[in-house]
């Protein structure tokens, strides 16, 4: 072991950071040390405004009292209990009020710790939900190219990021891509649903006549695509999956990590765009981000097709040490509490024609090429520098924090997911900064 005695409290270079270039981030480190509601706070005393509600998960804002309290008293009354063979009261109170805000049809919570987790808790237990009714041959995996489902080794396979994939492996075996849906020379600068690339969603009975239904037992998408750049079902897209897996007994999985929670207006995408899925992912907004948690939203009938057999054995062999945690089940409830009490869905879905028409406002601004949009999340694509992918978005990334605002950017896409409590006068600063960074760009 190094002696770590003489190390400064201030160095930083025993973290290895996720996502981030590390050595770039470390000869100038950007520290954030409080927040409250729309803000941020840096280490020199600058206030950042807050334009992607933190990594698409502080959908309430920061420093919310009912949280706040909430995490407080739980951590003195029952700070850890065991979920096997044991529960406690707020896990099943918790997994009640998500039941009551999804879809009609979800009706059972499986809890997990993240949003990987979720996608490979969905993934095992449609493979399970299949074996369990004698069609144990349906093992295969359908994704999508450009699908984001988390970094663990299931989440990557099915997901479709070429840089998340080719680092790791062969990954999954047997599992396959439809193409994505995104048409810039048709959709471009498209508000809301784009019009073409519906029947890119017919992929899926190509992918069935070549695999054969009785092999396929889930096909995962997100309804919207977050960290791929935002890109937004086209009209009739989602509906034709529901469709064609229907058709072939294939489970559907919308990945709602991101979308869940209000994002468009609405308590999940599934409700936004009428189509509802066998299985929901979710983590992110559920606890507002501030204690890890996610869940799993099934169907009656994925759930019961286990509850077979001696009733003293384990049905699903399959959870994780926090599954359901005291901590994180206080903090669901209370955010969710939040969202009702404050009106936050509702405020999202008042500001989406306000937050469209801001967005759109930054066409024609140098090297801008495409935006769109849907609630209040959205997208602006850069042009790239030749021989240089990903550097002109960056460097907008850097510009943004000297001036006071946080964007998330992927490729060259500009990445914009506010918390939903933002005001007129917050999306105005927020775009309007974001103007002056985009007109002083090389």
């Amino acid at each position: 072991m190094s002696d770590r005695t003489n190390l400064p409290p201030n160095d930083l270079r025993a973290f290895w950071m996720p996502f981030t270039a590390n050595r770039q981030f470390k000869k100038n480190p950007r520290m954030f040390v409080a927040a409250d509601k729309m803000h941020y706070t840096t280490s020199d005393g600058r206030q950042v405004l807050d334009g992607t509600a933190g990594l698409w998960c502080c959908n309430a804002g920061h420093n919310q009292p009912r949280i706040v309290e909430a995490i407080q008293k739980q951590a003195a009354e029952l700070d850890y209990a065991p979920a096997f063979q044991m529960g406690h009261p707020k896990a099943f109170e918790l997994a009640n009020r998500l039941v009551d805000l999804a879809p009609d049809g979800l009706d059972h919570v499986f809890y997990t710790n993240s949003g990987s987790e979720s996608v490979e808790t969905a993934l095992k237990i449609a493979i399970a939900y299949h074996r369990a009714r004698g069609e144990g041959a349906r093992t295969r995996l359908i994704g999508r190219e450009r699908g984001y489902h988390g970094v663990n080794f299931g989440g990557i396979s099915v997901g479709g990021i070429v840089t998340n994939r080719k680092h790791f492996g062969s990954l999954l075996n047997g599992v396959d891509h439809m193409p994505h849906t995104h048409l810039p020379d048709q959709n471009a600068y498209t508000r809301g649903q784009p019009e073409h690339g519906g029947d890119l969603a017919d992929e899926l009975e190509r992918i069935v006549t070549l695999h054969d239904a009785s092999t396929i037992a889930a096909v995962i998408v997100e309804p919207l695509a977050g960290s791929t750049g935002v890109l937004v079902p086209p009209k009739g897209y989602l509906d034709r999956l529901r469709a064609i897996t229907k058709k072939h007994g294939i489970l559907l999985i919308f990945d709602e990590v991101i979308t869940g929670f209000g994002r468009l207006g609405a308590p999940f995408a599934a409700d936004y765009y009428g189509v509802t899925p066998d299985m929901i992912t979710t983590a992110k907004g559920l606890t507002n981000g501030v204690i890890p948690m996610g869940a799993v939203l099934t169907s009656a009938d994925i759930h019961d097709a286990f509850m077979t057999g001696p009733e003293n054995m384990i049905e699903l062999f399959h959870g994780y040490t926090y599954s359901g945690n005291p901590m994180a089940s206080a903090a669901g409830l209370a955010t969710l509490e939040t969202y009702k009490e404050d009106g936050i869905f509702q405020n999202a879905a008042n500001l989406s024609g306000y937050w469209e028409d801001a967005l759109h406002a930054l066409k024609g601004l140098p090297h801008v090429i495409d935006i769109r949009n849907t609630g209040l999340i959205g997208a602006i694509e850069l042009e790239s520098i030749e021989g240089a992918p990903t550097k002109r978005a960056f460097q907008a990334f850097l510009d943004a924090y000297d001036a006071g605002i946080l964007i998330r950017t992927t490729g060259d896409i500009i990445a914009l997911s506010p918390p939903l409590i933002i005001s007129k006068a917050e999306i105005d600063e927020l775009i309007g900064k974001l103007a002056d960074v985009l007109k002083n760009l090389d």
